[in-house]
């Protein structure tokens, strides 16, 4: 018998179906490099789940799971459009701003100058000076710094280019910092400045927080766990506090749930589960996650949660004096005690749910899944100095092992 899998078959699940989803578009080796395996174990778990199941039934299952899909993002666009066409009409009349024509809006020096060198044979240069009240001079030193200018536009032009691939790239999530970050992981050197007012320009920003529901339910008579964080969401080593705790997503008109746990110190989601249930083994399993990416040894860490009462379950608790983990709960009603989990919500959602809704629960899980190795592996955070939590990890090991040997 063959030896049993540390990854949970939620896990292995998820990931064959991430797999599938491009379509074979992408290598098992890319896939496995967010899923943060080997490209063998997802070729294997791809293997065996070709055993389990038909091919046919497979291709129906995708055939089904594809229209429901291009229908639901061909009534987002429906939407869109119709957003569009409301402001078509819109001063329908008027001349186009930057025209040939001056008009209302163009005041701007640059505009001033582009229309007296258009009109300067027709009309002369001192006779438009006079009307648009500007200088000769101003508008020779502008004639002067034509070619500076053109360079520039051309390097401007160049750098819009590259923020729009990472824009797209990362779904039209990223704002300026981290657009800027990337940039400079890339090897330029660009004045964050300069990313805003272009992006700006271009009408490209990333997404904004959200308010969310309360989604904790105290369980009133479990006794809570102390509180060993004290809102100090900072850590110095791995494996020192992680967070953890549930939301929720809706599917068409029913609900799936997800429950996750994060390392305090690199930010890393360790462990998740989803279900469509709030049953304690969504939180437990989410833990044994979590340890088994650890290795199976994490003695001694804490993990902080609200007082659900799935987190103050006796099953949970169970659960974490197997494993010698310190339980620890914030205050009820304040989102402030678990404000790292919160924050990590609010990305999610703003990330994969932002004004969309999800048609079927594959579509969600595969999702919502494809996110949370995304963000491990690629998604710079601000609090990492715009590091992925994998780099950081990887980072902070480096700088362990090298102060040990010094």
């Amino acid at each position: 018998m063959g030896r049993k899998s540390p990854y949970p078959a939620e896990f292995r699940n998820d990931a064959v179906a991430l797999y599938r989803a491009a379509g074979g578009k992408r290598t098992y080796a890319a896939v496995a490099a967010d899923v943060g395996v080997t490209g063998e174990t997802l070729r294997s778990w791809v293997r065996q789940a070709d055993e389990l199941a038909g091919r046919s039934n497979r291709d129906e299952q995708a055939t089904a799971e594809s229209r429901d899909e291009e229908l639901a993002r061909l009534r987002a666009e429906n939407g869109r459009l119709r957003k569009a066409e409301k402001g078509v009409g819109t001063r329908a009349g008027d001349p186009a701003p930057g025209g040939p024509v001056f008009r209302e809006g163009d005041e701007g020096m640059t505009l001033r100058w582009d229309f007296i060198s258009t009109y300067r044979t027709d009309f002369g240069v001192q006779r438009m000076c006079r009307v648009l009240q500007v200088s000769r001079s101003g508008f020779y030193r502008w004639i002067a710094g034509a070619k500076a200018r053109e360079v520039r536009q051309d390097a401007d032009e160049a750098l819009v280019a590259e923020i729009r691939e990472i824009h797209t790239e990362h779904k039209g999530t990223y704002g300026v910092r981290r657009v800027h970050a990337e940039l400079r992981g890339f090897g330029h050197t660009v004045n964050r400045k300069r990313v805003e007012r272009l992006m700006r320009r271009h009408g490209l920003q990333g997404l904004h927080l959200r308010r969310r529901k309360r989604t904790t339910i105290p369980d009133r008579l479990a006794p809570p766990a102390p509180d060993l964080v004290q809102r100090d969401f900072q850590a110095g080593q791995l494996n020192e506090k992680w967070c953890g705790d549930i939301t929720y997503v809706q599917v068409g008109s029913t609900w799936l749930y997800l429950a996750c746990v994060l390392d305090v110190c690199s930010r890393r989601v360790l462990g998740w589960s989803m279900a469509t249930h709030m049953r304690t083994e969504l939180v437990t399993d989410a833990l044994k996650m979590a340890v088994a990416t650890r290795g199976g040894s994490v003695d001694g860490v804490i993990f902080h949660a609200d007082r659900g009462s799935q987190y103050t379950a006796a099953a949970f608790a169970q659960v974490c004096d197997g494993f010698t983990i310190r339980r620890s709960m914030g205050r009820g009603g304040s989102s402030y005690d678990n404000a790292l989990a919160e924050s990590f919500w609010q990305g999610l959602k703003r990330e994969t749910m932002h004004q969309r809704l999800f048609s079927t629960v594959r579509q969600a899980r595969l999702e919502i899944f494809q996110w949370l190795t995304y963000y491990n592996a690629r998604r710079r955070h601000s609090s990492l100095n715009y590091l992925s939590p994998v780099e950081f990890e990887q980072q902070h090991l480096r700088a362990a092992k090298l102060s040990l040997t010094a």
